[in-house]
């Protein structure tokens, strides 16, 4: 995209400003700002007014494939999972567009070294996960991984420097997800520096939609994938594209499948699988009332205490029919530091404007079935969000060992 065509379509939705400061660019600065202009969605910013869509239906309970069934059907379960890999129909898709600052790293989160004794990358925790179920059906999976903007160059040359941690090359694809902008209350977009607009990656349910921007929609339907494992970066522990969950989700003959574990407490802050307005979805931690909380299902257990762990087997024949402009824009009011008319940086105490995200939750929420299936927590959830406490490096490490991992 050229200066003309930028200046165009920054005019024709009334955001001229962002070329304030050109005359001070460099070249390298200016060609960083027209890229991300070609590459950023601004349709969001008429959504500003509007405020965020949450309003939330009638919540029921939804029936989890608890371990006892799993174990009970685990051979028919595993035969059906292992066909489907060896038929090439299973890909993997990681998600790795955050970065290490909690942990108080400036690098993607996935370069974070949680060795003790030696160099042991989330990278490559989570790779050596799927190398597993590689190894153990003698069928190499696809695996899509999906940067941001932020850390794209960082992630790439990571891996490769590092071969990949033994996964073949040619079957790793990178893509970036879509950047979504910010703005002030009134939809006036800011500016986080003189060469580049505040933005941000557009939610977890961004993947799918970054996908086709990317034109990988036609590598699924070239090479005959059906299913989807999307997983997040921060669980170390988690088994990807394993036979029994993709057994148990083609089976059940469902849109997606959900990899749950049970709730440590009623209160625990997890999303939890369930139904709204009779499709499948996830009702927040907060969104539970005390009565949801106390109510049992037909075995006497809690009916809602299943959460999610970010895992989840979308059949792909359903997605095209997920639409971005049929999800709910999660409008969120954020501190967006910025600079101002003469260039000084500003960092706002309280919120000044608005974020823009869709959510996963309501990806699931469009589709017409979801089979949850347990997992055992301390087997494969192991979430690092934070350096010390709870889903930390520490409980991470605690758990690894546990589970014969070698630090």
């Amino acid at each position: 995209m050229n200066f003309e065509e930028a200046k165009k379509k920054m005019s024709d939705i009334g955001q001229e400003h962002v070329f304030r400061f050109w005359g001070e660019l460099s070249e390298t600065q200016r060609s960083a700002l027209l890229k991300q202009i070609e590459h950023t969605d601004f349709s969001v910013l008429s959504k500003a007014s509007e405020g965020s869509a949450n309003a939330r239906g009638v919540f029921a309970p939804l029936a989890v494939m608890q371990r006892s069934e799993i174990t009970a059907r685990e051979q028919e379960l595993y035969n059906a999972g292992v066909k489907a890999i060896k038929a090439g129909k299973t890909a993997a898709l990681l998600l790795a567009g955050g970065m290490g600052t909690r942990l108080g790293s400036d690098n993607p989160k996935g370069m974070y070294n949680i060795g003790i004794t030696k160099p042991v990358y989330i990278f490559e925790r989570i790779i050596s996960n799927l190398l597993d179920v590689v190894n153990e059906t003698g069928t190499w999976i696809r695996l899509f991984v999906m940067t941001s903007e932020k850390n794209h160059d960082a992630t790439v040359k990571f891996l490769k420097e590092h071969d990949y941690f033994g996964y073949k090359e040619d079957k790793i694809v990178f893509f970036r997800q879509n950047m979504a902008p910010a703005c002030d209350y009134s939809g006036k977009l800011y500016m986080e520096a003189k060469d580049r607009i505040s933005a941000s990656p557009n939610g977890n349910a961004g993947w799918y939609s970054s996908m086709v921007r990317a034109g990988l929609d036609k590598m699924l339907a070239d090479e005959g994938i059906e299913w989807i494992d999307i997983f997040a970066v921060d669980n170390v522990l988690q088994r990807i594209c394993d036979p029994c969950f993709v057994g148990a989700t083609v089976l059940a003959d469902v849109s997606v499948g959900a990899k749950v574990v049970r709730k440590a407490a009623p209160d625990e802050k997890v999303g939890v699988m369930c139904l709204e307005d009779g499709r499948p979805s996830i009702v927040e931690y907060y969104e539970l009332s005390e009565e949801m909380m106390n109510a049992k299902d037909k075995n006497g257990d809690p009916a809602y205490n299943y959460g999610v762990i970010l895992n989840y087997l979308f059949r792909v024949s359903e997605l095209s029919g997920v639409a971005d402009d049929k999800m709910p824009l999660h409008v969120v009011k954020k501190k967006i530091p910025y600079i101002d008319e003469n260039g000084n940086e500003v960092k706002p105490a309280e919120p000044n404007g608005y974020k823009f995200e869709q959510l996963v939750l309501d990806m699931i929420h469009q589709l017409s079935s979801c089979l949850p299936y347990e997992v055992i927590r301390e087997k494969e959830f192991a979430p690092i969000k934070n350096a010390t406490g709870i889903d930390s490096v520490e409980s991470a490490r605690e758990l690894l060992k546990k589970n014969g991992v070698d630090l």
